[in-house]
């Protein structure tokens, strides 16, 4: 059987997947509601430094192909690993986990405004859990034919929605207000850092680039396509939202795309977008389920985590990854259930551990363009360094204004911050006792891309190094 069998299509729907989500949705709203269709410039700028990211990624990629945990073996060669072990539990794993969570409580609320059952809105989120979770332990094959299934027709509708906004097509009451407001350069490029959330994660192709035909190629090439995707429809939604929904009530709700919804088609409306966010649950929580089992399997054959997260079922899928993914994902959604400060203060937390990981990645890029200059790589960068240093800028000061509240700033930088202090020490102690490794040496990169044979494990394990 032929295990390259994705194709550039199955990229761009696994890009989008995790990208296009509700709270993306909710936060394209509230950027709108700040500065109008001003937020596209801010959306176009944060699309800009993902792609820098993306590009970053790629030429990673080449460098090390195929390795199943991605980024975690990138730092492992080229910083060691502690941050490894730092930056992917937390920026990557918490992160992700936390977001998908917060999806999995704003489609149940959403479930339960437009189907009022007399059931708690945590049944939807269950019941949502359990399908991706059957889904994902078929396979690939499985995992590919719902993420092109939901990330289309998840595209497809916010582009029709957004369309008719903008050609005032729709039934309802259309809105005479500016265009744009607050329209100042600093308010633009504050936004930046809201905007930001509405690309992060279209990485998740890097993953499965093993099973990618003509990878070299097709790996870069679709996640810039989805994340340009994602920037032309995201944009044509602020465009609709301009004609139908005040800017002031945008900014204020706590769920913007179920208001644009109503106020464009009724009840209609609403439904279709509450469809629309249930697309965007299943798209994003099949992405981290799939992605996260695949970074853990690719960890634990480095000794990063714990061996069991390597073991697969007769389909090949890391089965115990994807199980404590998936409970871990319904533990977070039922922290987060039915308080949108929650939600929100939740949502900028994950996205700051997310962000440091994309710094981290610029690191690594760098290092190996002074460590390894000759090594040839199918992808490189354009513009010698000058690229990923801005991308490391611009995502410093998009942590560093995540939020315009300054006392919620202070907690969300203090409460990261507090984590991280936790893993640091965690991942000292793993590397010493454990991995019987020099804590902040980096690994030659070549025994790094060893540790994907289950053989290389098996005889350090044998001698006594690793337990």
């Amino acid at each position: 059987m032929d295990e390259k069998k994705l194709s550039l299509r199955n990229v761009v729907s696994v890009s989008v997947g995790l990208v296009i989500a509700t709270s993306s949705l909710v936060q394209l709203g509230q950027g709108a509601g700040v500065i109008g269709e001003m937020f596209i410039v801010s959306m176009i700028i944060a699309c800009g430094l993902n792609m820098i990211t993306m590009a970053t990624m790629s030429e990673l990629n080449s460098l090390m192909p195929n390795v199943t945990g991605g980024l975690a073996q990138y730092t492992l060669a080229g910083a060691g690993p502690v941050p490894t072990i730092v930056l992917m539990v937390g920026g990557y794993m918490i992160s992700n986990i936390l977001s998908s969570g917060v999806e999995a409580s704003i489609f149940a609320y959403a479930m339960g405004q437009v189907i009022p059952l007399p059931v708690p809105n945590f049944l939807w989120t269950v019941l949502a859990s359990v399908i991706i979770l059957v889904a994902n332990l078929r396979g690939v094959d499985m995992f590919a034919k719902v993420q092109d299934l939901v990330a289309y027709l998840l595209l497809g509708s916010m582009l029709i929605m957004g369309l008719m906004g903008v050609f005032r097509m729709g039934t309802g009451q259309a809105v005479q207000q500016p265009a744009v407001m607050n329209a100042s350069f600093q308010n633009v490029v504050s936004m930046t850092a809201v905007a930001f959330w509405l690309f992060i994660g279209a990485e998740y192709a890097i993953p499965i680039s093993k099973s990618v035909k003509n990878a070299r190629r097709n790996v870069p090439l679709g996640m810039f396509i989805g994340l340009g995707i994602i920037c032309l429809v995201q944009s044509v939604m602020v465009l609709g939202f301009h004609n139908y929904t005040l800017w002031s009530d945008l900014a204020s709700s706590p769920a913007p795309h179920l208001m644009y919804g109503e106020a464009l088609l009724g009840k209609a409306g609403k439904i279709w977008m509450t469809f629309v966010a249930a697309l965007a649950v299943v798209s994003t929580q099949n992405s981290t389920v799939q992605g996260l089992a695949a970074i853990f399997a690719g960890m634990s054959k480095t000794n990063l985590m714990p061996q069991f997260f390597g073991k697969t079922n007769k389909s090949g899928v890391p089965y115990i990854g994807v199980w404590s993914v998936s409970l871990s994902i319904m533990a977070f959604a039922y922290l987060s259930q039915d308080s949108s400060d929650r939600i929100s203060f939740l949502i900028l937390v994950g996205s700051v551990f997310w962000m440091a990981s994309y710094i981290m990645a610029h690191i690594d890029l760098l290092i190996f363009r002074r460590r390894l200059p000759n090594a040839p790589r199918n992808f490189k960068v354009p513009g010698g360094t000058t690229l990923p240093l801005i991308g490391i800028a611009g995502t410093a000061f998009m942590i560093a204004n995540i939020s315009t509240d300054p006392v919620e700033r202070v907690r969300i930088l203090g409460l990261t911050g507090a984590v991280f202090v936790v893993l640091f020490v965690y991942a000292v102690l793993w590397t010493k006792l454990r991995m019987k490794m020099p804590v902040f040496k980096a690994v030659p990169m070549e025994k790094v891309l060893a540790m994907e044979n289950s053989m290389y494990y098996r005889i350090r394990k044998d001698r006594g190094i690793w337990r």
